[in-house]
């Protein structure tokens, strides 16, 4: 390359050799004595899943103080606006060292398809993980035979939440089929209290709930047929399900349009509101904001989904155009790595991606949770990007908008088989 050469001499006036008194030439600044670096790009802004983030970082710290972490996270439930902004980058060439991706489609139908992700089999090898995580999982972040991505942790995401004392107070016990929901939230409505929080200000919100209200009315093998295309969305048992889901949205707070998932699960912390439907990191939320599990709030699987469970799992992979892999892999590693499982998640309100996590670090909701994700029949989540692509759930979300103002049950159904030309 021409910038290899040096001095000022033109190609017609060879340099002259010097003489043996002259000083030595001042050294450039050795690029080795420059700190390395790692960003480390996620949506983990909120109460719970920021601390959680941050004790993983200090782990990273402690093993690896030569490293400067960059906390690159982006506000926005569910990576609203950290997509976006990721996309730009991707796309610009200005990847970060490693992102934040769900596992499943999110993954592998957008960034291992566009030829973005570097596979980690070896690392697995290496590291010794390929026993380390369910299969299942495994199957998550991978495609035709790579691992494309690390699992930190398992989210549930069909939770009912309930605020413990209004439950008492009212002695009410926490509704298991959509039948005692509605007869629970009529209960809760006479009583001047505000049966559902909602927050629907990022249309995700909307579309998480209506996936739990799909697998209990449907039931996991026929809710796993909707993503495969075996079991079409005008389908009479999805109608029914979509009435279930517009009849529970005559039962929530008539603020919902302006509050985000936080904003609906802060008016269960404060009773104002006795249940809302969330993935557990509204644990993570509950936790943070002092409150304590069995005491102050309660759980159980949404309306008609016993025994069944909603997948939702944060990765983090090793983009191609990084000039730092192996810092990427160092965090990999402790991001993979019992320790790091254990310090992230008990704050985040997930559960660990290792089998061989340590239980005792886990409340009763986590311990609950562990063993419900080996025993329970699992499914994929639309909201979150485990179930279909971006594009037909950006289409959902878009249906969204106008269902939980109209309520047009056939619309909605018509939108929805249009949108599956996507799948």
């Amino acid at each position: 390359m021409l910038a290899a050469c040096g001095g000022n001499q033109t190609a017609d006036e060879p340099a002259e050799p010097a003489e043996n008194n002259d000083p030595p030439a001042e050294k450039p600044a050795d690029k080795e004595d420059e700190k390395a670096s790692l960003e480390i790009f996620s949506w983990w802004t909120g109460a719970g899943e920021e601390e959680g983030l941050l004790a993983l970082i200090d782990v990273f710290n402690e093993k690896h103080p030569e490293i400067e972490v960059i906390n690159a996270a982006v506000a926005g439930g569910a990576g609203t606006n950290a997509k976006a902004v990721l996309v730009s980058r991707m796309q610009g060439g200005d990847p970060p060292s490693t992102f934040q991706v769900h596992g499943g489609a999110e993954l592998n139908e957008s960034w291992v398809a566009a030829g973005k992700m570097t596979p980690l089999n070896d690392f697995f090898d290496a590291e010794g993980l390929n026993d380390k995580f369910p299969q299942e999982l495994i199957d998550l972040v991978s495609k035709d035979g790579n691992i494309y991505s690390v699992p930190v942790n398992i989210h549930r995401g069909n939770v009912l939440w309930y605020n413990q004392k209004v439950f008492d107070d009212l002695n009410l016990k926490a509704p298991t089929t959509f039948d005692e929901f509605f007869k629970v939230a009529d209960t809760l409505k006479k009583n001047g209290i505000t049966p559902l929080a909602f927050g629907d200000k990022e249309a995700w919100t909307a579309t998480h709930l209506y996936e739990t209200v799909l697998l209990g009315h449907l039931g996991a093998a026929e809710y796993g047929k909707l993503w495969t295309g075996d079991l079409s969305f005008d389908d009479a048992k999805v109608k029914e399900a979509t009435e279930i889901f517009a009849k529970m949205l005559d039962y929530v707070n008539e603020d919902h349009s302006a509050r985000n998932w936080q904003d609906a699960s802060q008016l269960v912390a404060d009773g104002e509101a006795a249940m809302n439907v969330m993935g557990d990191w509204a644990k993570g939320y509950f936790d943070g904001r002092g409150l304590k599990v069995g005491t102050d709030y309660g759980w159980a699987p949404t309306p008609s989904s016993g025994g069944m469970f909603v997948v939702i799992t944060d990765t983090f992979g090793l983009p191609n155009e990084i000039d730092n892999p192996e810092t990427v892999k160092e965090f990999l590693s402790v991001l993979a790595s019992v320790e790091g499982q254990d310090a992230f998640n008990p704050k985040k309100g997930s559960i660990p991606a290792r089998v061989d996590a340590d239980a005792s670090k886990y409340d009763e909701y986590g311990k609950a949770a562990m063993e419900d994700f080996k025993t329970n029949d699992l499914g994929p989540s639309l909201a979150h990007g485990s179930a279909a692509n971006e594009g037909f759930v950006t289409k959902v979300n878009d249906a969204m908008v106008m269902f939980v103002t109209q309520k047009n049950v056939d619309h909605f159904i018509e939108q929805l088989v249009a949108a599956a030309k996507e799948l």
